[in-house]
């Protein structure tokens, strides 16, 4: 059986949720008990690229969060549930030259439907749309 990109974020989000709470948690052991074993034990090269990628940006994509905050809010207000949504979609939209900034968002938007709230949704696309201008000019 085949694993979609968007299966792939999503197993991100919940990976990169996963190491926020135990910098030991090992990507390949996770992706198997996540999936149930369902897509195997080989753990998908964008799903690498993703939480590596994330991992290794954290700082860079933070500040570029921090920059298209409103005034009175600080990275640390955010919740971690968003926070690690928008730095996926962050990374997808500065280094993942097959996927249009759109697409980062709206994929961005689904996965804080799934795992947030309708206020989340809003704020994590305010954010994005924000960021995609300053990263077009």
């Amino acid at each position: 059986m085949e694993i979609n990109r968007h299966k792939i974020r999503e197993i991100a989000f919940q990976t990169l949720f996963a190491m926020n709470t135990n910098a030991k948690t090992d990507v390949k052991d996770f992706y198997v008990v996540i999936t149930d074993g369902k897509y195997g034990e080989d753990v998908p090269e964008y799903l690498t690229t993703l939480v590596s990628g994330v991992v290794e940006h954290k700082e860079e994509l933070d500040a570029l969060i921090e920059k298209n905050l409103t005034s009175g809010w600080s990275i640390t207000r955010i919740a971690k549930t968003d926070l690690i949504i928008i730095e996926v979609a962050l990374f997808e939209m500065k280094y993942v030259d097959d996927v249009p900034a759109k697409v980062a968002i709206n994929e961005a938007i689904e996965l804080a439907k799934k795992f947030s709230d309708d206020r989340s949704r809003k704020f994590v696309n305010g954010i994005l749309s924000h960021a995609h201008e300053e990263l077009v000019k």
